[in-house]
Formats: C-alpha cells, sequence, structure tokens
C-alpha cells in the first residue's frame, strides 16, 4: 500500500513539474523566426536565365530556368519555387523549398520538394549566397549559391570520400524583379 502511495505522488509531482514548465512564448519564437530569415531577404523576386545539368548518362542538357522567392507566415519562413521549362516552354522541372529557422538549435533548414523526392536539409547562410547539402549513402550532394549585384549563380557538386568533388549542376540567374508571392492574394475573412 505505501508503494502504491509513492508511485501515485511521484507520478503527480512529475506531472506538476511538467505543467510548470511553460511553452516557448509563440511571439519570441516567430520575432527570433523573422529576424534570422531577413539574412535571406536578398533572395527575394523572381529570377530568369539558364540551368545546365550533366546527367548520369555525360549528357548535358540546358534550360530555362526561373526562380521566385518571397517570404510568408509574416516573413517567419521563406518560400522558394523553381521551374525549368524546355525549348518548347514545357516544365521539364519544378521544385519547392521552404527555408525555415530553429530558434532552439540556432540553424536553418530546408524543406525541400522535387522530382518526387522530399527531405530536410541544413542550410548555412554564408557572406554572399547559402548552402546546403543532401546527404545521398557515402556521397553529399552540395549546392553553393552566390548572389551578387543581381546574378544568383548556384553550383551543385556530388562529393564522394576521397575524390574530388565533381560537378553537375550550374545555374546562372538575373533578377527580373520584385514579386508579392506567395504572400499576395489571401483569401480575405469575408
Amino acid at each position: 500500500m505505501h508503494a502504491r502511495i509513492a508511485i501515485v505522488t511521484a507520478v503527480a509531482l512529475s506531472a506538476v513539474s511538467a505543467a510548470a514548465q511553460e511553452r516557448p512564448d509563440p511571439a519570441a519564437l516567430l520575432a527570433a523566426q523573422r529576424e534570422a530569415l531577413a539574412a535571406f531577404a536578398f533572395m527575394d523576386g523572381v529570377w530568369r536565365g539558364e540551368a545546365t545539368t550533366i546527367l548520369p548518362s555525360g549528357e548535358k542538357r540546358t534550360i530555362a530556368q526561373t526562380e521566385r522567392v518571397g517570404p510568408l507566415l509574416d516573413g517567419a519562413v521563406r518560400v522558394i519555387e523553381g521551374r525549368g521549362y524546355d525549348t518548347g516552354g514545357r516544365t521539364v522541372f519544378n521544385a519547392l523549398g521552404i527555408l525555415s529557422y530553429d530558434p532552439r538549435a540556432k540553424a536553418f533548414s530546408m524543406r525541400s520538394y522535387a522530382m518526387g523526392h522530399a527531405g530536410d536539409f541544413a542550410v548555412q547562410r554564408t557572406a554572399d549566397g547559402f548552402r546546403w547539402e543532401i546527404p545521398a549513402g557515402p556521397t553529399t550532394i552540395r549546392y553553393d549559391a552566390v548572389v551578387r549585384d543581381g546574378t544568383w549563380t548556384e553550383t551543385g557538386d556530388r562529393v564522394a570520400p576521397g575524390k574530388d568533388p565533381v560537378r553537375f549542376f550550374e545555374m546562372r540567374l538575373a533578377r527580373v524583379g520584385p514579386s508579392e508571392w506567395p504572400g499576395a492574394g489571401a483569401i480575405a475573412p469575408k
């Protein structure tokens, strides 16, 4: 009987202790996210240019590439959509990325959707752009982007242990102008 009372008391004290620990203040979290994501405002707008990919067969394919980037959730995330078009104007590539910041971990990440695949990837802000990587077994796919003077240049390399990186992707875009996407067009309450 005393053992049961001790167990019930311990469980009750644990519940009270857990309830006493407050959840982080949502306003503070959102403020921290907005502040951190402001470092990526240089990407906002509409971009257009070319992207070249070297396929596993060795074939080189060049497409017209567009990107549109903008804040959502009052600046707490940045949304990125990339589209690639063949010479006939048909969409041959479409990707969506949601760039976010975790104030507790003090880290950026991107949720990416492309070509039937999805994943969460670490993103590092660099002096004039950003870097993100996709783990692929022993190989890492590394993307480096530099945005300077209205030009967004991005490269993709396969990095295997003990080997030189192999370039398989290059993109060069010019900033076309601003965009109100994705924030514009919200549904009004009435």
